[in-house]
């Protein structure tokens, strides 16, 4: 039992021993620094030496066996220090063969031996380097489309879809403003019309005759031009009236006959609806809401630009982020590659290539996520630019050509707000919907009024036709002509006669007379003697009056007056809420500027930094005073620094772009053109 204990406690102290050697040895295992060797031009900072030699190892000094950050200990090394053996860990200092490592023999059950051993050192083959990522993109060809920031805005402008709507809007409302416009287009009427009529009479004078019936046909046409007045409110009429009528009636003197009629009527408001009617009130309106519709295009076109700003520079930092990634990864495999060579060759252990290789999967994820940044950038943009989802650019890649831009020089807030008031379209369309208001105000102020309306009529008449007489005026007839049995006169003349006759007087003769005129000689002839009678002017009627209407209470007229007011103060109320959100907006969009102003500063001495820090680290690797997680730290900082700038610079331009949106400079500054409707 004396024996087992005094083994173990042996063992104990030795193990103790063992691991006070190693850590002890940590210090004594950095060199002091070497004379640096003259610099080869064609080699990176830190690979001077001599290329036979594995990166970090020193002919003159270094056992080609040890790991790098161990040194070969000379006659001179100060006590304690010992060489690594290739077999042990990184970071271990076995015992020298002067202090031999107590051995655990398999066959004394636990006890230890002193004798020393050769050192068993295996034979590693490096390992080929694990090939690139696919970076292949789903619906994205090798295509390439180059494009600028001013050629991605000319195309979303000419295809985005909700530019086509705003411009739509625009273009109906010009045409709602033509429509109400045409009310003041001259207006030509005719109503051609047959109209026969048969009607009984019981008036002995109508001209029935024995039948009490009297027919009348009539052919008419009635052209007529109307107009209304686009100042004062007046409107006028001109009415040519002609009729050709057939009748039964004995009584006429002409038959058939023409009637032409022309006249003139005119209507003239004198107090209300003189300054302003309905009609006038809807076109002004309509003008304004072109304007509005104006205002609307501009935003959207506004909105459209910015997001083209914003999406194109985010495909911008997309792919540098994705070229940043692919470097880091690209040196990453690179020191894969040399920590094969050199475990190869003995100078590392093993457990190198694993550390490696986790860090060569983390930045194959980080670079493949860059890689789905890219796409959803790009179709981001595409969106913009492109008007059908069927076009063949989608799958092409975008190229950007343009670089972000900076300028050092702050954002000077009191001209941006100033742009900003003056030329926000959502400040405009406020402003012309007050101009509308005003002209509420104005309608339903002039509708409170009483209504006075001049009314004047011209006309003249026309007249002929052809006489219903058989015989031609002056033609000698006998004064007493008929059948007795059914005239009157005829009856008595022959009574007469009779009793002259049996009287032996001489008999009664009938004397002629000539056949009266029954009917004007200016009326007989055709339509053109109708005509040639209206121009004479002899037949005329002119009527003036004055059509007056006073409401005794004009509850509709008060009630919009009153509620254009109300409106008006609401309008107030909504400017006043507007600019204060313009001022806002302009203030955060300023800030955001001169912030990613600072952060680009910031970052870009972050990145020069993290650079020299990289090289110093790579350097102190080299000479074996560094180790690969140490190396991987700079490297991802580096690169975190690099993606860091370029997250700013990208944010810089978007904040511009943004500040352009919120002081409504972005056509400008784009060179963008929108043409202002005019009124037709």
């Amino acid at each position: 039992m004396l024996t087992l204990k005094s083994s173990l406690l042996i063992r104990a102290i030795l193990i103790a021993s063992l691991l006070l050697s190693a850590f002890g040895a940590v210090p004594a295992q950095t060199p002091a620094p070497t004379p640096q060797r003259p610099k080869d031009a064609t080699k990176p900072p830190g690979q001077e030496q001599n290329p036979s030699v594995p990166p970090g190892s020193q002919p003159a000094t270094q056992n080609p066996t040890a790991p790098p950050g161990t040194q070969q200990t000379s006659p001179t090394t100060p006590p304690g220090t010992q060489p690594t053996s290739p077999t042990a860990p990184p970071g271990t200092n076995p015992a020298s063969p002067t202090s031999p490592v107590p051995q655990v023999s398999p066959s004394t059950g636990g006890e230890t031996s002193q004798d020393p051993r050769d050192p068993v050192i295996p034979i590693f083959q490096a390992k080929p380097v694990p090939p690139l990522p696919d970076m292949t993109r789903l619906g994205v060809g090798n295509t390439s489309l180059p494009l600028s920031l001013n050629d991605a805005i000319k195309r979303a402008l000419e295809n985005n879809n909700d530019i086509e709507v705003a411009r739509d809007d625009v273009r109906y409302q010009e045409t709602q403003l033509r429509s109400l416009e045409g009310i003041f287009d001259p207006i030509f009427s005719i109503t051609p019309q047959l109209d026969k009529r048969v009607t009984p009479v019981q008036n002995i004078f109508a001209g029935a005759g024995t039948s009490g019936q009297v027919g009348n046909t009539t052919f008419s046409w009635n052209p007529a031009v109307t107009k209304q007045f686009g100042k004062g409110g007046g409107n006028y009429q001109v009415l040519f009236s002609n009729s050709r009528t057939t009748t039964t009636a004995t009584n006429s003197t002409l038959n058939p006959f023409y009637s032409s009629n022309l006249s003139l009527n005119y209507n003239q408001p004198l107090w209300r609806n003189r300054s302003i009617d309905n009609n006038r009130r809807q076109i002004r309106i309509q003008r304004k809401r072109v304007e509005q519709s104006d205002a609307d295009f501009r935003l959207r076109t506004i909105d459209t630009i910015t997001r083209v700003q914003q999406a194109y520079w985010e495909v911008v930092f997309a792919l540098r982020d994705q070229q940043n990634q692919l470097e880091n990864l690209n040196l990453t495999r690179e020191n894969l590659r040399n920590v094969e060579a050199q475990i190869a060759a003995g100078a590392k252990a093993p457990l190198e290539r694993a550390e490696v290789l986790t860090e060569l999967a983390s930045r194959e994820t980080a670079l493949l996520t860059a890689v789905q940044n890219v796409s959803i950038a790009e179709n981001n943009l595409k969106q913009l630019i492109f008007k059908e989802p069927t076009s063949p650019d989608w799958s092409s890649q975008i190229t950007p050509t343009d670089n972000p831009t900076f300028s050092e020089t702050p954002i000077n807030l009191d001209d941006s707000m100033k742009e900003a008031r003056e030329n926000r379209p959502e400040l405009r369309r406020l402003r012309l919907q007050a101009e509308i208001n005003n002209i509420d105000l104005t309608f339903f102020r002039n509708q409170t009024k009483p209504q006075f309306d001049l009314q004047g009529t011209v006309a003249t008449t026309g007249l002929a036709g052809t006489a219903a007489a058989t015989l031609p005026a002056g033609t000698p007839i006998p004064l007493i002509s008929g059948d007795p049995n059914t005239q009157a006169n005829a009856f008595l003349l022959a009574q007469i006669q009779d009793i002259q006759r049996r009287a032996i007087f001489p008999v009664a003769t009938v004397p002629n007379v000539l056949s009266p005129a029954l009917t004007a000689n200016d009326l007989v002839g055709g339509y053109g003697k109708t005509l040639s009678n209206l121009g004479s002017l002899n037949t005329y009627n002119v009527t003036v009056g004055v059509a007056i209407q006073i409401p005794f209470k004009n509850k509709t007229a008060e009630a919009n007056l009153a509620g254009a007011n109300i409106l008006r103060e609401q309008l107030v109320a909504s400017t006043r809420s507007t600019e204060q959100s313009v001022e806002v907006d302009v203030r955060n969009s300023a800030q955001a500027v001169e912030s990613s102003r600072r952060r680009v500063l910031s970052a870009r001495s972050a990145r020069v930094n993290a650079e020299l820090q990289l090289e110093g680290e790579q350097r102190l690797y080299q000479v074996g005073r560094s180790t690969t997680f140490l190396l991987f730290q700079r490297q991802n900082a580096l690169t975190n620094a690099r993606a860091s700038e370029l997250r700013a610079q990208t944010d810089y331009n978007k904040a511009l772009a943004d500040l352009q949106r919120a002081t409504a400079t972005t056509l400008r500054v784009n060179n963008v053109t929108v043409e202002t409707p005019t009124a037709p």
